[in-house]
């Protein structure tokens, strides 16, 4: 486990201009937009160098499943993490977990600035006077900078989890790079499914009533029959923290 380090790195992604990465992004859906999340990593893995492609990840409720996928196919893919700071304790033994027993090589923690934190969230509270700002300074900024020396990144995102990304493609632009969401199309069964073949922990606070887990202060267990990201931000017009946002 080794901490991001700013400066670190390659000197950046290969600079394409927004209609290569459209184009690329278009042929690829085009062509492996209905392929199985194992082929989908292996796919994106294929088309970047080694150290130009990251996993971006919250160890959260479903992680473990594309996790234990990219363990079998290329277990030194650098995997970040955004350690926020407002994380359950219950996240951090699962990264733990997870790590060890995926055998994931190359997992870093990324950290906000505490500078900015020193700035704008002196006392820690800033999640109940502006969440927006709060997710901002402590996952956007932070994951930014991580990603500079990369071309792709890839996620564990599906298309059943809202409403806001029923109609996410297994491959899009992000800025400047491409981002891969091999789960798109799985849906809970299928996840289900998987945990059961391979015998992969959960995370514990699902069976506590948490089936989306951010950080502590902004999640919420759901009531039965509500959407699996309603204890996010509860009470709030906000569905997204700010990393899956259009640039």
């Amino acid at each position: 486990m080794r901490p991001f380090e700013p400066g670190t790195g390659s000197a950046g992604p290969r600079r394409t201009s927004d209609g290569d990465i459209a184009s690329r992004a278009a042929d690829l859906e085009a062509r492996y937009g209905d392929a199985t999340p194992q082929e989908i990593l292996r796919i994106a893995l294929d088309e970047f160098d080694a150290d130009d492609i990251a996993a971006v990840t919250s160890f959260g409720a479903e992680s473990t499943v594309w996790l234990h996928m990219l363990s079998e196919i290329e277990p030194s893919t650098p995997v970040l993490f955004i350690d926020t700071g407002k994380h359950f304790p219950a996240t951090h033994r699962y990264r733990e977990t997870l790590t060890q027993m995926l055998g994931l090589k190359d997992v870093r923690l990324i950290k906000p600035d505490p500078e900015d934190l020193k700035r704008e969230d002196p006392v820690g509270m800033l999640f109940s006077q502006d969440a927006d700002r709060c997710c901002h300074l402590r996952k956007t900024l932070p994951l930014a900078g991580a990603l500079q020396p990369f071309s792709a990144w890839m996620n564990g995102r599906k298309r059943h989890q809202s409403a806001t990304r029923a109609r996410m493609p297994a491959f899009e632009v992000d800025g400047p790079r491409l981002k891969v969401n091999p789960l798109a199309s799985w849906g809970p069964q299928d996840i289900r499914a998987y945990f059961e073949r391979f015998d992969l922990p959960r995370h514990p606070l699902v069976a506590e009533g948490y089936p989306s887990i951010g950080c502590m202060p902004c999640t919420s267990r759901i009531k039965p029959g509500e959407d699996e990201r309603a204890g996010r931000w509860r009470g709030r017009d906000k569905t997204e923290c700010g990393i899956h946002l259009a640039p």
